[in-house]
């Protein structure tokens, strides 16, 4: 009987075992000699696909940009520009939180990621359709994924030990419930994270408003009224 074949070294597979070894271990886990290993396969052969171990966990990076939902930035979708920077958020956040060692690869921007360059091609085009000038719609993208990004990073709530006693209210008074944090994680980090994000989309909504008001205004009559000068007063 002829032995059962290996499956075919391949692009998906590396980044399949990478991501897999990133999530469990983290970025330090990730080698060459290590996946090679995982595969079952030489060292040498992982070169036959990337370069570098940096390539590879850019690669993964790039895996995880792809699961991030863009359909609400279809020209057709119907939302507008704050529900889809809202729902887009959302799902962005719930990649990264789903696979929080990759995050410091995907801080650093797309690069040359095929799926990060998409990511950030949808919410631009978007931002500009919704009448957004070009330098706020990147100032949007910028901010977005500075937020999102950041929430990922870390737990608020799991920076707290559950010891009691570790806050003394002779010391910290308003910290009494603070060894609770840690039991609430979900609840305290996904309130924060939609705190945050309906406060930035409030905010970006007056400056939105304020600008389509000085557009319209500059584009009727009353834009003129500024520079009428007021004629001599009756006796």
């Amino acid at each position: 009987m002829a032995r059962p074949r290996k499956p075919l070294l391949s692009r998906d597979r590396i980044v399949e075992t990478a991501r897999l070894l990133v999530d469990a271990e983290g970025l330090e886990a990730v080698s060459t000699r290590r996946l090679a290993a995982e595969l079952g396969v030489s060292g040498p052969s992982l070169y036959n696909h990337f370069r570098t171990k940096d390539e590879i966990l850019e690669a993964v990076a790039d895996a995880v940009s792809a699961k991030v939902d863009l359909s609400m930035f279809d020209a057709g979708d119907g939302r507008d520009w704050r529900a889809a920077l809202h729902d887009w958020a959302l799902s962005y956040r719930a990649a990264l939180t789903e696979h929080p060692h990759i995050v410091p690869v995907l801080a650093r921007g797309p690069g040359r990621r095929p799926a990060g360059l998409r990511v950030a091609d949808a919410v631009f085009g978007a931002m500009v359709r919704a009448g957004w000038p070009p330098a706020q719609a990147t100032y949007i993208g910028a901010l977005m994924r500075y937020f999102v990004t950041g929430s990922a990073l870390g737990s608020f709530a799991r920076g707290f030990v559950d010891d009691e006693t570790a806050y003394d209210p002779a010391d910290y008074p308003h910290l009494g419930q603070a060894h609770l944090l840690a039991d609430h994680q979900e609840k305290v980090d996904e309130g924060a994270f939609e705190t945050g994000l309906r406060a930035l989309l409030d905010g970006l909504g007056v400056q939105y408003e304020a600008g389509r008001y000085a557009k319209d205004l500059a584009g009727s009559d009353a834009g003129d009224l500024a520079t009428v000068r007021p004629g001599p007063k009756r006796p």
